[in-house]
């Protein structure tokens, strides 16, 4: 007995005690299906062929047949057919005679997964019948002739999103007979934009043409008072992403019955994405060592990154906010949600959710960095996705924000979000998930507060309105900026928006009051400062304005610290201190310059040549403070593109891309990289050195695979110099 047992249980998998079966959540693991299903026992005189026998099933899987056509899936590269739910598409059968009704009983079986069920979604029997109810699973038969027929199949627009198996089943009086496994049939299911059924129905075509079909993109970087762009490949529809993508929900073990629902694939794609916790796609570094990886910053698009990981299976490393928020939008897009890439400027990172970011000040009005906790990174980007939230009050669907980068926990894993945008702007932040974060990440204030001799808190400033000040993403149909900051916040100051604010304290986000802590703000003098705008391996000047409104006469001890940052907000270094003495004169303004030298900042220049400047002034003869600080970042210069020759699909072109080197020191073990999604898979080039002052030039030869408008993308890297990017939009001929 005890021999037989062991010989078991080797087969079965190992179960619980709480399920009949193993949990079902893996895309890629298949069951055996019987070709012959007998009712008993098998009479000798019967043979299969004496009944209806499928020869052939046609799938009409080409990029320019009916299906994928009307599906908007024509632009994926794969052979197998994909098709997106709640919408009907064609498939051929061909039997050995002609198909009698009268007489003959198939029908069709989808599969997915290794324990298919009917009651979970995994197992779906449909029965050939003459009408088709819009956004349920059935099938009609539209056109007979000889021995095929044509069918036309709804599938529901709640099912499964995934890889299907499809078998033909026969019903003869001794058993089912099925087609035997065939993978060129394999059906893939995805989310439908276009169906009204769908919860991710978006009304609008363009909106749909941008935000699901479109495999570019642009990031929005730098900072409030410099913004930069740079595009970025989504490459949704290249080759194995989808498989890709489908692979990631395996990694996040999200069961198999769970993935019709947009919202559960969005929170756990928001874990899977970064590495943390899970071993999951991308690994973030922010410190500006990046051995034996990539820096975040020479990544071109998501494809190079998603294929690494579906072979690897390891974390690909580096990665900062635009690169998860990159790859998040391409695994949103390729399983057919709406999503976009979102920037917001001046963003709180908010470590104990109070709603304010504490700088403490030391006695002489400079930050302490020591006890300072909460940071402001210049910008910061995430994704929304499009989507109905049946789980949440009428009124809380469409964009959701959804974060892969890894900040703080959400019960208990690196991950942020579905959070409905709508539940944020109106202080709703009770309804899931991690609304109080994003919250906080729109609407801190900044409170500047110094600890005085006799150990009492003094505040010596709180500033309203600098976190959330911008928030943006890519307009609909161009490579333009589209401000959204009205969707996620009214106009600073307005009664609405002092009612949002009470909202979010009632739901329980943390706020201190003013009043626990004296606060008598110098009000009669003004202070701001300006950077010079200047390009990286330049000298520059901040200019400090004040503005004297009374009649007295001041001293103000003015000091000045300038940081390298990394885009976080937090500080590396302080590279320049300065202080002086203002005399500021009655009813006047007084301007003063201070010069920072390029030899003292190049040294120690982060990869967002981003810096940060403090300025606060002490009033000699009331003892207030006022405190100020920027960010700003410095120009680099940009990567050329050209092509030459004509540029038509199927033929080969040429493509150069140029850089000159600005800086006053050669530049060593630079990388280049191109690519160009439809045009040219992902080219990477190293140079040893390039000198001061000459021009590199790089030629590559490639062969675009479609025609339209496409756009290609290229970077360069190396320790001295990030963030360098070029483009070129190029018009692709047909043949």
């Amino acid at each position: 007995m005890s021999e037989t047992m062991s010989t078991n249980e080797k087969k079965k998998p190992p179960l619980n005690g709480r399920r009949a079966l193993p949990s079902n959540n893996s895309n890629d693991e298949e069951n055996e299906v019987p070709e012959m299903e007998a009712f008993g026992f098998i009479p000798r005189g019967f043979n299969p062929k004496d009944y209806l026998h499928v020869v052939d099933i046609h799938m009409f899987k080409e990029p320019h047949e009916i299906n994928k056509q009307q599906h908007h899936t024509d632009k994926y590269y794969s052979p197998k057919l994909i098709v997106r739910r709640g919408q009907p598409f064609q498939i051929q059968i061909d039997f050995n005679r002609p198909y009698k009704p009268e007489t003959d009983q198939f029908w069709l079986e989808y599969l997915i997964g290794r324990y298919p069920q009917q009651n979970k979604g995994t197992y779906i029997p449909i029965l050939v019948g003459d009408v088709q109810k819009p956004g349920e699973w059935g099938a009609k038969i539209t056109h007979k002739e000889n021995n095929s027929i044509r069918l036309s199949i709804m599938s529901s627009a709640t099912c499964i999103v995934g890889k299907f198996r499809l078998y033909v089943a026969v019903w003869t009086p001794f058993g089912i007979l099925r087609t035997h496994r065939n993978s060129a049939t394999d059906t893939y299911i995805l989310f439908n934009p276009w169906c009204q059924q769908d919860a991710v129905y978006l009304d609008d075509e363009k909106e749909r043409e941008e935000y699901v079909l479109n495999d570019v993109g642009v990031v929005f970087h730098g900072n409030i008072n410099e913004i930069k762009l740079r595009s970025w490949s989504y490459g949704q529809f290249e080759e194995n992403i989808l498989d890709a993508c489908l692979f990631l929900m395996d990694k996040a073990e999200l069961e198999l019955s769970g993935r019709g629902n947009p919202i559960k694939i969005c929170r756990v794609a928001s874990a899977v994405i970064n590495s943390r916790d899970d071993n999951g796609v991308i690994a973030g570094s922010w410190d500006n060592t990046y051995t034996y990886g990539v820096a975040p910053s020479a990544w071109t698009g998501s494809v190079d990154i998603l294929l690494e990981y579906y072979s690897s299976k390891q974390p690909v490393r580096y990665g900062q906010c635009w690169v998860f928020a990159g790859v998040f939008n391409t695994f949103l897009r390729c399983l057919g949600i709406p999503a976009r890439l979102v920037t917001n400027y001046s963003s709180a990172h908010d470590n104990n959710a109070n709603l304010q970011l504490d700088f403490f000040l030391d006695d002489e009005g400079q930050v302490d960095t020591k006890i300072t906790k909460d940071s402001v990174w210049n910008y910061h980007c995430w994704n929304e996705a499009w989507m109905t939230r049946p789980d949440l009050p009428v009124g809380f669907g469409g964009w959701q924000v959804v974060d892969g980068t890894p900040q703080e926990t959400s019960d208990g894993m690196y991950r942020c979000g579905p959070a409905s945008v709508q539940a944020i702007k109106h202080g709703h932040v009770c309804f899931q998930f991690d609304a109080p974060f994003v919250y906080a990440e729109v609407n801190s204030d900044i409170v500047y507060s110094r600890r005085q001799k006799n150990g009492t808190q003094v505040i010596e400033k709180i500033d309203t309105t600098h976190i959330g000040q911008l928030i943006v993403t890519k307009e609909v149909g161009g490579d333009g900026m589209m401000e959204i900051t009205e969707e996620y916040k009214f106009p600073e100051g307005s009664a609405e928006e002092r009612l949002a604010l009470e909202t979010a304290v009632m739901y329980g986000v943390k706020k201190q009051t003013a009043q626990d802590t004296t606060y008598q703000p110098q009000t009669d003098v003004d202070m701001d400062f300006q950077v010079q705008k200047a390009v990286l391996g330049s000298d520059f000047k901040v200019t400090i304005t004040f503005r004297n409104k009374s009649r007295n006469y001041y001293t103000a001890t003015t000091y000045l610290s300038g940081n390298i940052v990394f885009y976080t907000g937090v500080p590396k270094n302080e590279f320049k201190k300065h202080s002086f003495s203002a005399k500021l004169e009655p009813s006047s303004s007084s301007t003063f310059d201070v010069l920072i030298k390029s030899s003292e900042y190049l040294s120690d220049l982060l990869d967002q040549a981003s810096f940060h400047f403090f300025v606060t002034a002490r009033i000699t003869e009331t003892g207030k403070i006022l405190a100020m600080q920027k960010a700003t970042v410095l120009e680099i210069p940009t990567l050329r593109i050209k092509t030459q020759g004509e540029m038509v699909a199927g033929k080969e072109m040429s493509v150069t891309v140029e850089f000159t080197n600005p800086l006053k020191q050669t530049l060593e073990n630079v990388t280049l990289r191109l690519e160009g999604p439809g045009v040219l898979k992902t080219m990477k080039k190293e140079f040893r050195q390039i000198p001061v002052n000459s021009t590199l030039i790089w030629e590559v030869k490639c062969t675009p695979k479609r025609p339209g408008l496409r756009k290609l993308i290229a970077s360069l890297n190396c320790d001295a110099l990030r963030h360098v990017y070029g483009e070129l939009n190029v018009q692709i001929q047909k043949p």
